[in-house]
């Protein structure tokens, strides 16, 4: 009877689980730019970083991947003035590895530019805004895909953004399954263990 009980608890944490698994990771790694590379924009799409950031809803827990090669460009995170005057002394961070990953761990405004002399003068740069559960979403009348490229995505599948109504409840939706699939398996284990 012992095998018995042990393989049912077994099975139940087991199922408990799969069962957490299951729940949405509402984080996003957003690549910069998305199809295009972080360099100087094209004259074709001369404002492509401000479109970029007015089409995408940031939160704490996304992450920003800014991809360049490494012995032409690098990227600064820049104060507000800064970014303004594209002076590029005194940066906040400076990255230059060609894969440059930011986590975005704060509410507020976050400005990064190119650190390579001129390149900002030229519009390689992004300001964006990570907005807290409370604050109204900006909500485009053209939606993303009127300044996106219609070419194939090289780098893989981009994630996508979530929808408004998924942003406004992100700060509890996670929570809530995790919580009732925890509860759930511990009745659930607690009846077997009393009845057994």
């Amino acid at each position: 009877m012992a095998n018995l009980k042990s393989s049912r608890y077994y099975f139940l944490f087991s199922f408990q689980f799969l069962v957490l698994i299951q729940t949405k990771v509402l984080c996003y790694q957003y690549k910069v730019g998305d199809l295009d590379a972080w360099g100087i924009p094209t004259s074709a799409n001369p404002q492509v970083y401000t479109y970029w950031s007015k089409y995408h809803t940031l939160k704490i827990g996304d992450s920003l991947l800014f991809l360049y090669p490494p012995s032409q460009d690098s990227l600064i995170q820049v104060t507000e003035q800064s970014y303004t005057s594209c002076n590029l002394t005194d940066p906040i961070l400076h990255i230059n590895n060609g894969n440059s990953l930011f986590n975005i761990t704060a509410y507020g405004d976050l400005y990064f530019t190119s650190g390579e002399k001129g390149h900002c003068e030229k519009n390689q740069k992004l300001h964006i805004s990570v907005l807290s559960a409370t604050a109204p979403a900006y909500s485009p009348s053209n939606g993303p895909s009127a300044f996106s490229p219609s070419y194939p995505n090289v780098f893989g599948s981009i994630p996508q953004p979530p929808s408004s109504a998924l942003s406004a409840s992100s700060s509890h939706s996670l929570s809530i399954p995790v919580l009732m699939a925890s509860l759930t398996g511990f009745l659930v284990c607690a009846l077997v263990g009393g009845i057994m």
